[in-house]
């Protein structure tokens, strides 16, 4: 059973519509997998023992839907109906919305079973998962090193096969920065591709998605999570046909940049995390497409100072989400250091400072997106270092600024893919000599991830790592 839930999400869908697998076995394993293993890893806020049962009981043998039966984890950042929503903050409480964000609607139509929710780093701000409520959550790879954030309880989550798929965001490479810490694949989709409503409006940065372990389940996901809901401002133009599909035709020849030029100033690539981007070349050259080595104009554009200008007041402001603080203002007390920080500056900035950074933004971006237009994808580094240890990143220091500096050394690649709304997937195509996943980001043009997908695709045929285990889940399957 314990390997079950390391199954793709299809897999199980097509066991319980055929009767050999029942919905409330399935669920029933994936609960009893995180009462195991949450001890270890930290990865949920909320496990829904009730509520999922009861929907499992109502799934039966020829159930049409895609994924009737399957249990996923939702991020604690997003609601979902009578389950609590704290992102991972003292400020909410014990908040518990009434209503579903529309992704989770969409998942539910679907099929799938909620089990629960996944840790965050306090408001999602730091590329770890180690908030103040929950502490830290760990990497099921080296328990001392962190899954990643802000989606880092979905990472855990997944690859430890408590859950086969978990829904997770991307506002600054929330979804692909554990994807890379965890050996998973996480797509962040172009901006507007996926709905934030009912709570939330339009956001230049962020996008929802999943982080999963092959390819074609997160093809597969996007289409049960895209397109347009009532009331969106705006949204990414219709995919020329089922991402499913399109992910599975072969790519044909491309042409790919290669970058490795960092767009911060002063970051160290780490000699693992080069050789990865390096070895994808030389993996894509001999599948035969034209790799450029290429030097894009992002480490002169200085984008830092305006990301944060822009970054800061949307995580003030999406706080927001439920009410929480549209009825008071938080104090000191109920945030820590780092985020209250974020928002004392946030309340101390102008408007007009906010609408030139995000103008300013806007205007690099057409210029990164016009020097890659060349170019049917970049290939270029998840993270600039190894997963970092638990402890040194989080957002409870006495200097809170000093972890937001060492998260931008950590993770200098991937914000920027935020900035511009392209689409961008992380891919865990390597191994170090560590016994950490070494993870290659590919970024392709406006609007096209099934360009991504398909050349994603061909990757993981030639370098399959499906079958790769931490060893916790291998320890774990062995016990009687």
């Amino acid at each position: 059973m314990n390997d079950l839930l390391f199954r793709a999400a299809g897999e199980l869908a097509a066991l319980v519509r055929s009767g050999e697998l029942g919905a409330r076995e399935l669920v029933s394993a994936s609960l009893e997998r995180i009462d195991e293993l949450q001890p270890h890893i930290n990865a949920f806020t909320y496990v829904a023992y009730e509520s999922a049962l009861a929907a499992a009981a109502e799934i039966g043998a020829g159930d049409s839907r895609p994924f009737a039966g399957v249990p996923i984890a939702i991020k604690d950042n997003r609601p979902v109906k009578a389950m609590p929503l704290t992102v991972c903050s003292d400020l909410y409480g014990d908040f518990t919305p009434r209503h579903d964000a529309f992704l989770v609607s969409r998942l539910r139509a679907a099929g799938f079973v909620i089990v629960g929710k996944t840790a965050l780093p306090e408001m999602g701000i730091l590329p770890t998962t180690e908030s103040r409520r929950n502490g830290p959550t760990r990497n099921p790879w080296a328990l001392d090193r962190t899954p990643g954030g802000s989606s880092g309880g979905a990472a855990a989550a997944v690859a430890a096969g408590m859950v086969p798929i978990a829904h997770g965001n991307d506002g600054g490479g929330s979804i692909r920065i554990p994807a890379a810490c965890c050996g998973l694949v996480g797509l962040k989709a172009a901006r507007g591709r996926v709905s934030m409503g009912p709570d939330s409006g339009q956001s230049f940065f962020s996008i929802d998605g999943v982080l999963s372990r092959t390819v074609a389940e997160t093809a597969q996901l996007l289409d049960v999570m895209e397109g347009y809901e009532p009331g969106d401002a705006n949204w990414a133009p219709p995919p020329p046909g089922s991402y499913a599909e399109l992910s599975r035709r072969e790519p044909g020849r491309m042409r790919i940049g290669l970058a490795l030029n960092s767009p911060l100033e002063g970051v160290a690539l780490h000699p693992v995390s080069e050789q990865a981007v390096l070895d994808a070349g030389r993996l894509l050259e001999s599948l035969g497409h034209e790799l450029d080595e290429i030097e894009p104009p992002w480490s002169d554009l200085d984008l830092l100072p305006d990301f944060m200008r822009t970054f800061g007041p949307m995580v003030s402001t999406g706080t927001m989400v439920g009410g929480r603080l549209a009825r008071r203002e938080p104090s000191a007390e109920d945030l820590e250091p780092l985020t209250w920080a974020m928002w004392e500056r946030a309340r101390m900035q102008d408007t007009m400072t906010y609408l030139n950074a995000q103008g300013r933004l806007e205007a690099l971006s057409r210029a990164i997106i016009a020097y890659l237009e060349p170019y049917d994808a970049v290939l270029m580094p998840t993270l600039a270092q190894r997963p970092v240890p638990i402890g040194e990143i989080n957002g409870n220091e006495a200097d809170p600024w000093e972890s937001q500096r060492r998260a931008g050394h950590f993770t200098p690649y991937t914000a920027l893919v935020n900035v511009t709304g392209l689409p961008a997937i992380s891919l865990p195509l390597y191994h170090g000599e560590d016994g950490l996943p070494a993870a290659i980001q590919l970024v392709g043009p406006p609007a096209r991830e099934e360009v991504l997908l398909s050349l994603s695709t061909q990757l993981e045929q030639a370098q399959p790592w499906v079958d790769r285990r931490p060893p916790l889940a291998v320890a774990s399957a062995s016990r009687p």
